[in-house]
């Protein structure tokens, strides 16, 4: 099922949590809302769910205007971050229990319900659970329970709000591999709130940043993260150096030190306030009496996990830069804690100065 959006706006006071937020989520796409905390991310997926009212504008599921409709005429399964499961039912009736609480003239009989529900179970691949209590779980097995329960009602629109955001790293990467896998075979329209960035580009087909109850940027995992339409995108994407100087011929002008690579296209007049942003593997270290331009930084320290090392520096204004080498770059380079060298950038990415944009 298709899901629009129209100029949805919601006030909590004086706060604005959503913005005049219009989107469209086609039928079949799995969908990352993704951003921090105060967004709207949340908001948003709850006014969809009929659990909130918007202010002002449209909810449409499949063409029609769905903004009046109860939740319980949404055909809407809702997954919580804290798995919200029945403390006093099994895992086999806490799957059940939303079949079972359907009117009679729609509920199945009782032995169309525990087939649908084992079928489930297996599913999620914890058939093996189906008498176990909550309590006997671990978090990872509650999340898929709940999503198991959620999908037991036939919902044409799947929303899960951090999901996995109340879970340790390793199962957090285990849970969200498998989401995309379950989404593969079923195809069900989901949308899902994270505030973590390799979560959404790792799971997502799609994927929206917001950032104060506004859209920043919609797009493909890939495109948002090469191609950052603003500031803000680049900062919250990964990790990331930000530079703030001015235009000065075919660079950017930090302080004393020039970095010597072209503004980008966009008509950055001579002399203009800029914010430049390159990735950590998009700097270079070079030593400080050699040729060219650059940032003069002072090495803090060096940590080397597997095929790449990460070098941690510090500007003359005390601020934080990182790079990521090769180990036999580092190794050629001879560095060393407490060294003078220079950051030499491979890419640049250069916008207009905006006040609290970036990191």
């Amino acid at each position: 099922m298709s899901i629009q959006v129209r100029n949805i706006a919601k006030r909590f006071g004086g706060f604005i949590a959503l913005d005049d937020v219009t989107l469209d989520f086609p039928s079949g796409e799995l969908v990352a809302l993704l951003g921090p905390s105060g967004c709207g991310k949340t908001t948003l997926l709850r006014i969809i769910a009929g659990l909130e009212r918007a202010d002002g504008g449209q909810v449409l599921l499949e063409g029609e205007d769905a903004s009046a409709k109860h939740v319980r005429e949404r055909q809407v399964g809702f997954v919580f971050q804290h798995y919200a499961l029945f403390r006093h039912m099994s895992v086999f009736d806490n799957v059940a229990f939303g079949i079972r609480m359907k009117p009679r003239a729609q509920r199945p009989p009782e032995q169309a319900i525990r087939a649908k529900v084992r079928r489930l179970l297996e599913l999620v691949q914890l058939a093996w659970l189906a008498d176990r209590f909550p309590s006997q779980l671990s978090g990872g097995q509650r999340q898929r329970i709940a999503l198991a329960r959620a999908l037991a009602v036939e919902p044409r629109v799947l929303l899960l709000d951090e999901p996995f955001g109340a879970l340790d790293a390793k199962v957090r990467k285990e849970l969200r591999r498998w989401l995309r896998q379950l989404h593969d075979e079923l195809h069900i329209t989901s949308i899902f709130v994270t505030h973590d960035q390799e979560e959404a580009l790792e799971v997502a087909d799609r994927v929206v940043l917001m950032n104060r109850g506004r859209v920043e940027q919609t797009g493909a995992p890939e495109e948002v993260y090469r191609q950052p339409a603003t500031p803000f995108v680049y900062g919250f994407l990964g990790a990331v150096n930000l530079f703030h100087g001015r235009v000065d011929g075919e660079g950017v002008r930090v302080g004393d030190d020039l970095l010597p690579h072209p503004a980008q296209e966009g008509g950055l007049s001579e002399g203009a306030q800029v914010m430049a942003f390159a990735r950590p593997y998009e700097l270079d270290i070079v030593p400080d009496d050699g040729p060219g331009g650059g940032i003069t930084a002072k090495v803090s320290r060096m940590l080397s996990f597997g095929v790449t090392a990460r070098i941690e520096l510090d500007g003359d204004d005390g601020q934080r830069f990182e790079v990521e080498l090769t180990r036999e770059r580092v190794a050629a380079l001879g560095l060393a804690a407490g060294q003078t060298v220079r950051l030499a950038p491979s890419n640049l990415r250069v916008f207009e100065y905006e006040e609290g944009a970036g990191i």
